[in-house]
């Protein structure tokens, strides 16, 4: 079974997210939020770097818990600091809290983070490859840097539309690939 070129063969986690996980459609608001936030740790590193860790995430982020990530404080932010099984970068730590903050924001504006979504995506499905941003992810990032985040420039952007299925980007050899 042939696979995007990207996917490391030898990883179960990684093949796993490929087949099962990544360019499918997923607008649940709790997804959505998730993904967010493990995308802004990718910045500078490796998707599957972040997919390693991703359990580890889960569990030092209160099951990715927006309320009770909205409230922590520094004791928690030094907590995670230390804590060695996730990437701990302070700024990022910082920005997950800051970003779920306005992800929070954004969903009691709109209803839902998704309903914000649409208002860029016009609900439509970009089916396209071998790019790493596009006007779509620019916009998108311009907006919610706008708004405060932080790790959300327009590569992390296309990256996190591609994960949640708003962009289909695999590639003409895959076996999952659609026009």
């Amino acid at each position: 079974m042939i696979r995007c070129k990207w996917c490391n063969l030898k990883n179960p986690k990684y093949i796993e997210y490929h087949d099962n996980e990544w360019c499918k459609p997923n607008f649940d608001d709790k997804y959505l939020y998730e993904m967010l936030i493990l995308e802004s740790f990718q910045a500078g590193l490796s998707w599957e770097c972040v997919l390693n860790k991703r359990e580890s995430f889960r569990e030092a982020f209160d099951n990715f818990d927006i309320d009770k990530v909205c409230c922590y404080n520094d004791t928690k932010v030094k907590e995670l600091f230390e804590n060695e099984k996730i990437i701990r970068n302070k700024l990022k730590i910082k920005a997950a809290i800051n970003n779920s903050k306005i992800f929070k924001n954004i969903q009691n504006e709109y209803g839902s983070f998704y309903n914000y979504l649409k208002k860029f995506t016009n609900n439509k499905i970009i089916y396209e490859t071998d790019k790493t941003t596009n006007q779509l992810s620019d916009n998108l990032s311009k907006d919610l840097k706008k708004r405060g985040m932080k790790f959300v420039g327009s590569t992390i952007i296309y990256s996190y539309l591609q994960a949640v299925g708003i962009i289909y980007s695999h590639e003409k050899e895959c076996f999952l690939y659609k026009k």
